[in-house]
């Protein structure tokens, strides 16, 4: 058994350009020699470079992410089928729909590590922006006003229920009250950034109690990190979030795991590091995380 890394060269899903970068950037820090887990190199997926949508304001390159989502979901069964894991380097959040859907193949009780800084709730029906990549677990709950050609990309409707799914990193204080709700009425479990800053070592155990002992998958969003100690989000988030050592301390927790199933990383912009030095410390902190398989 190895991992099979792929990268996603898409943007489709986010607020501009860049991300599609990110699968060579990575590779240029060594990380396929810095890991001492087994990591195969299975290229990359051809994806969508993000430009403004002026047919769908509200799904804002609606087409182009369903079809990624759907190229992701296949290449991540056939990695299953092949005995291997997933190492799946995007590229926006909205491949991770298509990574639930291609472990749901193998893994239909498959739970999710949602390591963002984000809740990822809106919905074209309450959008501003009609960003889909802030519309990720919406769609994987299949929440009221959410579009079907994401919601049904797998063999479930909704992909995941909200006890399958643990929310972690995101800032308590920028939830909307029907945010509040959907969280809630789903049962989604729930770490705050704000329990992580003040005792990461506590809330661990906690959310290895809330994952139990499904197939796991773990997303780690790069926004989930201070922006001020990892400039590299597409969407910056500054003076909130984690640090980057607390961030690889979680990120190494999550995936020490007999049950780690598939492992996605999102929302590198490498063009926000012409020097290349935060993405050689992203390198490091996923090859540091990544156990021997």
């Amino acid at each position: 058994m190895a991992y099979r890394m792929i990268g996603v060269l898409t943007s489709a899903g986010a607020y501009g350009p860049g991300l599609e970068d990110a699968p060579s950037a990575l590779r240029r820090t060594g990380f396929l020699d810095r890991a001492a887990a087994d990591i195969v190199d299975s290229g990359d997926l051809p994806g969508a470079v993000f430009t403004p949508d002026p047919t769908n304001h509200n799904a804002q390159n609606l087409r182009s992410v369903v079809d990624v989502a759907s190229s992701v979901r296949d290449a991540v069964a056939q990695v299953h089928n092949d005995g291997n894991i997933p190492l799946i380097i995007g590229g926006d959040c909205t491949i991770t729909l298509g990574v639930v859907a291609g472990v749901q193949r193998r893994h239909p009780d498959a739970v999710l590590a949602y390591f963002d800084g984000d809740t990822d709730l809106s919905t074209p029906e309450t959008t501003r922006s009609g960003i889909l990549d802030a519309m990720g677990i919406a769609h994987l709950l299949a929440i009221n006003g959410t579009v079907s050609d994401l919601t049904t990309l797998g063999d479930h409707t909704p992909p995941l229920t909200g006890d399958r799914i643990s929310l972690i990193g995101y800032e308590e204080s920028d939830l909307t009250e029907r945010e509040a709700r959907v969280l809630e009425q789903h049962r989604v479990h729930c770490f705050s950034a704000d329990e992580l800053r003040f005792d990461v070592e506590g809330t661990l155990p906690r959310m290895d109690a809330a994952l139990g002992e499904g197939p796991r998958v773990v997303h780690f969003d790069v926004d989930a990190v201070d922006s001020t100690d990892l400039p590299l989000a597409e969407y910056p988030h500054f003076n909130t979030g984690v640090s980057l050592d607390t961030a690889a301390r979680i990120l190494e927790h999550l995936c020490d795991t007999s049950n780690l199933t598939a492992v996605v990383v999102t929302e590198a912009n490498p063009r926000k590091d012409p020097g290349g030095v935060h993405m050689q410390r992203l390198s490091h902190i996923i090859a540091a995380a990544l156990p021997i398989v």
